[in-house]
Parts: C-alpha cells; structure tokens; sequence
C-alpha cells in the first residue's frame, strides 16, 4: 500500500522527540544506539529528518522512543 501525505509535515511527534532527547542531554547519535538495543534501527541522519518532521514514524519507533526518552506516548502526541 502506497502511503499519500500532501502535508509538509510527516509526523506529529518530531519536534516532541527533540525537545525530550535535549533535555535527556543525548545526541542525535547516542539516540540512534539506544533505539538499537530495543531492535529499532534508525540513523542519525533519519533521527534527524524525524524531529523536522521530514520522515513518518511507525508505531513500533514511537513506543521506542518513549521509553528511551522516558516520556509517556501522550505527551508525545502533546495530548498531555
């Protein structure tokens, strides 16, 4: 199935994954090692693209980088 976004965004939670990676004090790069110890493989430069809203994430990476970032999924969402 081809996925059709006309929006400029591809996400909702990119500049949430950034705000909470900065206050872990974490890299981009140190993100993408943790991500990998939960078999998610995402690298730098696509963690990048994420928190600029310029990639879409999968269900499976967002609760990865909940947990890694220690925030809850609605605060990712900003329902919270």
């Amino acid at each position: 199935m081809k996925i059709i976004n006309d929006n400029e965004f591809k996400n909702i939670i990119g500049r949430r994954i950034k705000l909470a990676r900065t206050n872990c004090n974490i890299t981009q790069s140190q993100l993408s090692a943790k991500l990998e110890t939960h078999a998610v493989y995402i690298d730098r430069a696509s963690i990048s693209k994420i928190e600029c809203q310029k990639r879409i994430v999968t269900d499976y990476e967002v609760i990865a980088f909940a947990k890694i970032l220690k925030v809850s999924l609605n605060w990712l969402f900003g329902l919270e």
